[in-house]
């Protein structure tokens, strides 16, 4: 087995799953407060959105976005996003839908914000360099990435597999059907030593079993940030965001 082979299983499983996906949500308080992050952070002008899911994050974003863009390879996960959105922003024409394999689809424009929850997880570790240089390509001078997911302490919720060509946890459905899919437990200290050493400028900071990180890729010639940017493409261990010793 390939990382192709786990990752068309995990597509299977989003699929089937369209009607479940929502159920976290709906039982773990900590995850519908983890919503309202998305106030807190800086987000604006033209949202990519990636993994958009069933649309949890769409309507949040749209209302602090001039545009938003929400990908997805699974159109019955989709099809419910659509529906939520409608429902929160009536038939806004800023919300586009796209259904595309985020490893194959390109953005044809760029954005001022690339934003991503609980995807970054699900990208083999090989492809996380390209995956970065298409968020690094998809976002306009002085625009930022977002990114939300699981910290290592989730592990213990999952069923991690192992001699797979990734991480991998195995889910089961409503129905008893069992699928394999990608599930990397990203460390905040790790990930962010990771990306500033690709001259990403990122802070990462933990939120309960979670964290949240904003980064912005390395300007393309290689110098230091334009005005307005922030600080030069480093680690930054602000004392408010970054993750403790």
């Amino acid at each position: 087995m390939d990382d192709d082979a786990l990752l068309a299983e995990q597509v299977a499983y989003y699929r089937a799953g369209a009607a479940e996906y929502d159920r976290p949500y709906a039982e773990r308080e900590e995850l519908r407060e983890l919503l309202t992050v998305v106030d807190e952070l800086p987000v604006r002008g033209d949202v990519l959105e990636l993994a958009c899911g069933t649309g949890q994050w769409t309507p949040r974003l749209a209302a602090r976005a001039r545009s938003v863009t929400a990908v997805d390879v699974a159109g019955e996960v989709l099809a419910l996003a659509r529906a939520r959105t409608a429902s929160h922003t009536g038939a806004s024409p800023t919300v586009e839908f796209v259904q595309a394999d985020l490893f194959e689809w390109q953005p044809p424009r760029r954005y001022d914000t690339v934003f991503f929850a609980f995807w970054l997880s699900h990208v083999p570790p090989r492809r996380l360099p390209g995956f970065w240089n298409t968020v690094a390509a998809a976002l306009a001078p002085g625009g930022k990435a977002i990114f939300i997911d699981d910290g290592p302490a989730v592990a213990e919720e999952e069923e991690v597999l192992t001699g797979l060509p990734a991480p991998a946890a195995l889910r089961q459905l409503g129905d008893g059907s069992q699928y394999r899919i990608v599930k990397v437990f990203h460390d905040a200290r790790a990930l962010t030593d990771d990306l500033a050493a690709r001259g990403w400028s990122v802070r990462v900071r933990r939120v309960a079993g979670n964290f949240v990180g904003v980064a912005e890729p390395p300007p393309p010639d290689g110098g230091a940030p334009t005005a307005g940017r922030g600080a030069a493409p480093s680690r930054r261990r602000d004392p408010d965001t970054s993750p403790p010793a």
